[in-house]
């Protein structure tokens, strides 16, 4: 019952994320690139500020270092999923407004098929499209006033089957093997005013993308003494061009003459994913406190984009259009007693978490400037859930405040709580009848 129970969960979960992979952001700042990208943690590292590369244990989804995997006992089956809500507030000049937005944001498994291996699966988002504003101003040097108005929605998902293997003791690799699909659809619209001429010129901007994702990890284990071990980790992902089309359709209407004039470009397999690649190191003294720290890059510097001037016709590939993206990440799990009764000393088997991310951004903002930088920090903790027969589930909540700001342009602060449910069943142990 307890098998047919969680695959049930499991199954209906992956749905509801596969349906929400067209995410709510609400950053303007996500018209560019692909989007705003996701940080792709679960619930038992967000409290740590997503830290991953060297975290490893039968107890967690590590799927951004594929080689956890293998730490993953014979009795295990983990299910974990995760929601979150947010409220942001966007600041230019003296304006400043509030927004909120709600997502179902994972859903992961991990069981071992064999000695040393074990096996994931699951649905992560990638990236987020939405956003929906306007701005009036001056042309220089005219009489002209122009309103321009802003829309976008979509995102992009990847769903992945990963393998961890063991080499040998101390030593693991595995890899994540991703379908990668979704899409987006981006408007402008520029109403050119001089006295009662009118000219209106609206654009649509549209691409669907369906390919594949291939990211690798490996992790060394070393204990320095008998009390601390420390994990080493490092992870790949395989850059490759995702053999989609970038559409753009614009429609000229001129209020004196009444003519309608309508352009359609097409530019042909214009989406690439970057070359990327991490390290980082965790220790664990005494089996109670972790602490960790990552370093991440990937290589956008050197793809060619979709561009477009808001005020022409013109759609073609711009090789400056995207940056080079370095993220690090530091954080800590503390557990004041890891082998204590969770019956006589409930909170002190309660995991409390923080953790701080700095990330570059990853894209140029069309008027000049680099995108925003990314600061974040979280705090939170994982509690166990306790019946009669489990106490190694958990519930993770944690707390992340997010920065996005760059100069001139709109500084954005995010208040996010993630919601995690970490089912950890011994689905697999054998019955005995005395």
């Amino acid at each position: 019952m307890n098998k047919r129970l969680f695959a049930t969960i499991l199954m209906g979960a992956v749905t509801l994320s596969g349906m929400a992979q067209v995410s709510k952001t609400l950053s303007p700042y996500s018209m560019y690139g692909l989007g705003v990208l996701a940080d792709q943690s679960q619930g038992f590292n967000r409290g740590m500020g997503g830290l991953s590369m060297g975290l490893r244990g039968g107890t967690m989804v590590n799927m951004l270092n594929p080689a956890s995997y293998s730490a993953v006992d014979s009795l295990t089956m983990i299910i974990d999923m995760g929601v979150s809500g947010q409220i942001t507030n966007f600041k230019e000049g003296g304006i400043s407004m509030n927004r909120k937005s709600a997502d179902f944001d994972y859903a992961v498994a991990l069981f071992r098929v064999m000695p040393k291996m074990g096996v994931s699966v699951g649905v992560v988002p990638f990236s987020n499209v939405g956003y929906d504003f306007s701005a009036t101003e001056k042309v220089p040097n005219s009489t002209l006033t122009s309103v321009m108005t802003y829309s976008g929605s979509g995102g992009f998902s990847q769903a992945f089957l990963g393998v961890g293997y063991e080499v040998f003791k101390g030593f693991s690799v595995g890899a994540n093997f991703s379908y990668f699909w979704g899409n987006y659809s981006k408007s402008l619209g520029v109403a050119a005013v001089k006295e009662s001429h009118i000219n209106v010129m609206l654009k649509a901007y549209e691409t669907k993308i369906s390919s594949y994702k291939f990211d690798f990890g490996a992790q060394g284990q070393f204990a320095l003494d008998k009390n601390n071990v420390l994990t080493v980790g490092a992870t790949f992902g395989l850059g490759h061009k995702l053999g989609a089309d970038a559409n753009m359709y614009v429609m000229n209407t001129d209020s004196e003459t009444a003519l309608v004039d309508t352009t359609t470009v097409t530019l042909s397999d214009a989406f690439q994913l970057p070359m990327s690649f991490g390290v980082g190191a965790a220790l664990v003294h005494k089996n109670s406190l972790t602490v960790g720290v990552d370093y991440s890059y990937e290589h956008w510097g050197n793809l060619d984009f979709p561009y477009s001037n808001d005020l022409t016709d013109r759609y073609e590939m711009s090789s400056s259009a995207l940056l080079d993206r370095h993220k690090v990440t530091m954080g800590a799990d503390w557990i004041p007693e890891p082998n204590s009764m969770v019956r006589r000393s409930f909170f002190k088997s309660i995991h409390y978490k923080v953790g701080a991310s700095y990330a570059t951004p990853y894209y140029n903002i069309r008027g000049g400037g680099k995108g925003p930088r990314e600061f974040a920090l979280t705090a939170g903790f994982a509690i166990p859930i306790i019946n009669s027969w489990n106490n190694r589930s958990l519930l993770n909540i944690s707390a992340q405040w997010v920065n996005s700001s760059t100069s001139n342009f709109i500084k954005e602060n995010s208040f996010r709580i993630n919601i995690g449910l970490t089912f950890n069943e011994r689905w697999f142990a054998k019955w005995k009848v005395d």
